[in-house]
């Protein structure tokens, strides 16, 4: 059985793994200082960004999300965005992306949001099977403007 927790200090090479197996399926390479970066920001309770990890019976990480929330203009309470969300392929389909989301579902619900939302690829098709169980595709098309670094 999967379950789901707040990621720990510990977890750093678990983590390591399995947001590089996130950046290698949306064909993205980031230098090892933004690694650094964001391990940091998901494990200071200061910053906006939150993390957890799925780990299975064995105590083995399979899986991690990322999320945030911003204010709204339609709404008084903030927003949550789910922003990362990976599953190691070995497991996908036992329900770890399920319990992954339901899990920032209930931060959010427990934090006043009124929705937690995301974007995935139009072709990520395996995703989109669990999201259109578990949520609303709002038909809505993303799009932005790149503003170097």
């Amino acid at each position: 059985m999967t379950t789901t927790r707040a990621l720990l200090p510990d977890d750093r090479d678990a983590w390591q793994t399995l947001w590089r197996g996130y950046l290698e399926f949306y064909e993205t390479e980031l230098p090892a200082a933004q690694d650094d970066l964001t391990w940091n920001r998901l494990l200071d309770p200061q910053f906006p960004i939150h993390g957890a990890v799925a780990v299975d019976d064995d105590g083995h990480a399979v899986g991690i999300v990322h999320w945030l929330t911003h204010a709204a203009t339609w709404a008084a309470e903030p927003y949550c965005y789910l922003e990362d969300l990976f599953v190691d392929p070995a497991v996908r389909g036992g329900g770890t992306g399920r319990a992954l989301i339901a899990h920032v579902a209930g931060w959010a619900r427990e934090h006043g949001s009124p929705k937690v939302y995301w974007l995935t690829q139009q072709h990520n098709a395996t995703a989109r099977t669990l999201y259109d169980k578990v949520a609303t595709d709002t038909g809505y098309v993303h799009y932005q403007i790149g503003l170097g670094a």
